[in-house]
């Protein structure tokens, strides 16, 4: 059967699964997404990546603030979708629009459930130093993210993978999957497993308080904890350069030898390495507060940052 879809999603890892859905010819009646928000130095409101691609399709887009009034959920109703596609909207949805579309709602979700449900999966799956995630199609409930799942795709992580790379992966297996999930309910044939209720873990959101770099770590930690915040909010630590004290992102690292102080430079040759409680991580690429990232080579060129230094 034809299915009419609506589609809920905010940020650009939704888009690429809005684009499948309108690629494979299924009706979007409509897109919901988080509201425009001040953006930039002007502090101009800007919609969202999924907001824009709408628009750029034609597709009605509404941003409301919640769903939670009974206005707001007799308008989803009236759109009378055969299913609701959630791609990272950032809103609960009650149990009325739950409820309203014939064949429910259908999210998809960056983990291998139950392992992080939540708001941050691909950045505490790397933090955590897990080696493989998946992303999954499951049908909504009211709990978070406790729904059966109906489909899923494996992706293994690398030693070195940070967040923004699982993040493009994931996003484009992404739809891919939604569009499979989608052949298989027009044909009646979506299955569903229930969720295990061993390994349940939960990815808060990331805090300002936690991108601090702790030398005090052992040097996988500190690379996992890196990498998983890489690119954004990015993890720092900070530096004295210059006679001044910055703050430095650090987007990239790998795992080196050496022994020392945790905070301590322990060579500066190529790029810096710092030790950490156990072993030692250079900085592959790094941010200098109001610069581009740059390598840890360029970084050294226009640095003055000594072995032996000790970092806070």
């Amino acid at each position: 059967m034809s299915l009419r879809v609506v589609f809920m999603g905010t940020p650009e890892f939704s888009v690429p699964t809005l684009m499948e859905i309108v690629g494979q010819g299924y009706e979007v009646v409509a897109c919901y997404s988080q509201p425009p928000r001040p953006a930039g130095r002007g502090m101009d409101l800007k919609k969202s990546p999924v907001h824009e691609a709408a628009e750029s399709f034609g597709i009605p887009v509404f941003t409301p603030d919640s769903l939670k009034s009974e206005e707001d959920q007799a308008q989803f109703a009236a759109l009378q979708a055969d299913v609701a596609v959630v791609v990272a909207y950032g809103l609960l949805l009650p149990q009325a629009v739950l409820d309203a579309p014939e064949n429910g709602c259908l999210n998809l979700h960056a983990s291998m459930l139950p392992r992080w449900r939540g708001a941050a999966p691909i950045n505490r799956a790397i933090m955590a130093g897990d080696t493989e995630t998946a992303v999954q199609v499951m049908r909504m409930e009211a709990g978070l993210d406790t729904g059966p799942v109906c489909l899923s795709e494996t992706v293994a992580i690398g030693e070195n993978t940070t967040a923004g790379e699982l993040h493009d992966q994931l996003c484009g297996l992404g739809g891919d999957l939604m569009g499979r999930a989608l052949a298989a309910l027009s044909r009646g044939a979506l299955g569903e497993q229930v969720q295990s209720e061993e390994g349940v873990t939960y990815a808060k959101k990331l805090s300002k308080q936690e991108t601090r770099i702790d030398w005090s770590m052992s040097g996988q930690e500190v690379h996992n904890h890196i990498r998983g915040l890489s690119p954004f909010p990015g993890a720092w630590c900070e530096m004295t350069l210059g006679g001044k004290k910055e703050r430095v992102k650090i987007l990239k690292s790998t795992l080196a030898e050496g022994a020392g102080a945790p905070g301590t430079v322990l060579n500066t040759d190529e790029v810096p390495v710092i030790a950490c409680a156990t072993g030692a991580i250079r900085l592959e690429q790094v941010q200098r507060a109001g610069k581009k990232p740059m390598s840890g080579s360029d970084f050294l060129r226009g640095a003055s940052l000594s072995a032996d230094a000790v970092l806070d």
